[in-house]
Formats: structure tokens, sequence, C-alpha cells
């Protein structure tokens, strides 16, 4: 019996550049190599065919009239359909500026014109390999259960298992695609990348300190990889804060000095600063009649034994 073969899918490609020439050199090219293109002069028309169709990579022209490419990649990667999208640039502007504004702009890749073919195909491989690849390992992660999510340097989430947006949603009381770390986390993240133990330390959001944020690591240019964690509370109870006279802050200052923690320890936790814990302590020393650190955590841990 024959049985029938599916034919391979075709990649998509958009080409978005306002030289009709360089639009027929790489319509031709793609179109020999198996590829299915579509064409925009521009980068409002860009906007409008992928609100209709997904490509599989976007080639791009740096300067254009109106919606420059630096732009209109900028907007490609807000959208969470397009974040994983490879977008390669393509300028005449061979400047280090200009490259690092591609980059930063979410581009994965940069090629001067005049454009070599076999050298731009040769990349089209690369990235659209690359990007499958990262498809089957994020769809892997979908089902495993973790509480996985990927920001870029400005915050933003660029995806997120189903697990990581159902406990965004929960404590954010939003979209999970809405949610964009607070200023105090954009430091610790700056702080993180930079250490070697980075990955051993957490930071809580927050307005929530029992959901803390792990990081995992740097897994592409501009993107990096949190865990979640929903932890156990660690404030006082909320009757002996209140008897104390402490404020919900003070009270889980207290609480992690209670089992040990530095002052920048409860900073990175709490995602304060370092001279805000300094203050928190000034107010709960002098709220409960002590002088240093080792009397206010005797106190916490008699309270925590009474209500245990």
């Amino acid at each position: 019996m024959l049985m029938s073969i599916e034919p391979k899918k075709r990649d998509v490609a958009l080409v978005v550049d306002d030289s009709p020439e360089t639009l027929r050199l790489l319509t031709d090219a793609l179109d020999g190599a198996g590829m299915t293109v579509m064409v925009a002069l521009d980068g409002a028309s860009a906007m409008r065919i992928v609100d209709q169709i997904t490509p599989d990579i976007v080639l791009l022209d740096a300067v254009m009239p109106g919606l420059d490419g630096f732009e209109t990649c900028r907007r490609l990667k807000r959208d969470a359909e397009l974040a994983n999208v490879p977008v390669i640039f393509m300028t005449g502007l061979a400047e280090t500026e200009h490259i690092v504004r591609g980059l930063e702009a979410g581009g994965v890749d940069y090629v001067t014109k005049p454009i070599v073919i076999e050298e731009m195909l040769a990349r089209i491989r690369v990235h659209l390999g690359n990007a499958r690849l990262t498809q089957s390992a994020r769809a892997a992660l979908d089902v495993s259960g973790r509480f996985l999510f990927a920001v870029n340097r400005q915050g933003h989430i660029l995806w997120a298992t189903p697990q990581a947006q159902k406990l965004l949603a929960d404590h954010h009381g939003a979209q999970a695609d809405d949610f964009v770390l607070p200023p105090s986390l954009l430091q610790w993240l700056e702080q993180a990348k930079g250490r070697g133990s980075a990955k051993s330390q957490a930071a809580s959001l927050p307005d929530n300190p029992q959901l803390r944020i792990y990081y995992m690591g740097e897994t592409a240019p501009n993107e990096f990889l949190l865990r979640l964690s929903k932890e156990a509370g660690t404030a006082l109870p909320p009757e002996f804060t209140s008897e104390l006279g402490l404020t919900t802050r003070e009270g889980e200052v207290l609480a992690w000095l209670s089992k040990g923690k530095t002052n920048r320890d409860i900073a990175q936790i709490l995602g304060l600063s370092p001279r805000t814990v300094d203050k928190h302590l000034e107010q709960i020393y002098a709220k409960l009649g002590v002088e240093n650190r080792t009397a206010a955590a005797a106190i916490a841990t008699n309270a925590s034994r009474r209500n245990s």
C-alpha cells in the first residue's frame, strides 16, 4: 500500500525594505531556496502583515522613511507571538553604534549591503535552526510543570510556561503578558547577571513577598530565564505585628532578620535597597525598645513560638 507523504512546510520570510532592487534580489533568492516570501516597503506595512501571518524569519532594513527598522523591530518583539521570530537587520551602515542599536532592538544578526546572497542564506539557515530548537525546548518546558519565564533587559516578559503565567496572573491580578519587572527587580537582575553564584540568589516581588524569583541565566541575547516560587509566608503573625505597632513590611524584615539573614540578604529577598532595610530596622528597634538585631531577633523568635 502506498503511503502519502505530507509535503514539507515552507518557511515564511518577511522582507522589509524600501529598495525595490533589494526586494527583487532577496525574493528571487529566497524563493529559489524553497521559502515563501512576503514583502513590505516600510515598517507600518510590515506590522499590518504580521497581524495576519506569523513569519518564521524577518529580514529588516534598518534605515527606512517613516517607521525605521529599529522601531519596527521593537514593536515586533512586544508581540508575544513574534517575540521569538529571528530578525536579521540589513543596512549599509556598518558603524558599531548601529549594530549595537539593532541588537538592542531585538535583532539576532546584522548584515551590510550590498548583500551577499550565499552568506545571507547561510545566516538564515542558522537562525531558523536555532529558532526551532528554542521552540522545541520551550514546548518541553510547557509540559514539564515548571514555573519559568523569560524577560528582556527592560523587564518585559518574552515567554512563560503555562504554570508561570497562571501564578503571575493570580498574584499580579492581570494577564502575564502585561507583567513588567518593577525597577527594584530590574536592578536585582543586573546584579544577578554579574555574579557567578547568581543562580542561588532570589528576590521577592515588592507587593507580594511570598512570590520569589530566581535568576537561572541568560538563554539568548537580551533574554534572561527566571524561575518563580511561591513560598510560605515569612512575616510575623498579623496579630503580633499589630500588637507591637509594626507595619506589614517591618514584620517581614524582622521575620527574615530572625532567620539569620543579613541586611543585604533581606534587601534582595524583599526587592528593597539596603538603605531602605536599614531604615526599617531603625523603626523596628525603636518600636520594640531594643538596641540591636540580636535582641530584636529574640523577640521575633519568641513570638513565632507562641503562635505556632
